[in-house]
């Protein structure tokens, strides 16, 4: 059984999951020379999109999460679950999984 997600505002992150999409690598250099496919490498950097309520302690309560929507973080280069929707790939990642916050 297949299903399609249409968009990616319908996708709702559960407990202590991250939904983020990486940041996409500029194909030119400060100078103006293009840079073929080949010689431009994925980044590490991704933008939060939606985050979930936090995962549960041993009492109950909620674990607060680390990072928000709209969140610039730093992700490990393998991991994490990949959603494709139409075109665009995302990643969902724990919270724990995040590497860092990036302060703008």
């Amino acid at each position: 059984m297949s299903s399609t997600i249409r968009s990616i505002r319908s996708l709702v992150p559960l407990l202590d999951r991250v939904l983020v999409q990486r940041v996409k690598a500029e194909a030119k250099t400060a100078s103006g020379l293009y840079l073929p496919e080949t010689a431009v490498k994925e980044l590490n950097e991704a933008k939060v999109l939606a985050v979930g309520p936090g995962s549960l302690d041993r009492e109950g309560k909620r674990v607060p999460m680390g990072v928000n929507a709209g969140d610039r973080v730093l992700i490990p280069q393998y991991g994490g679950s990949p959603v494709k929707v139409g075109d665009e790939e995302y990643h969902l990642f724990r919270d724990s999984e995040i590497l860092a916050k990036i302060n703008e």
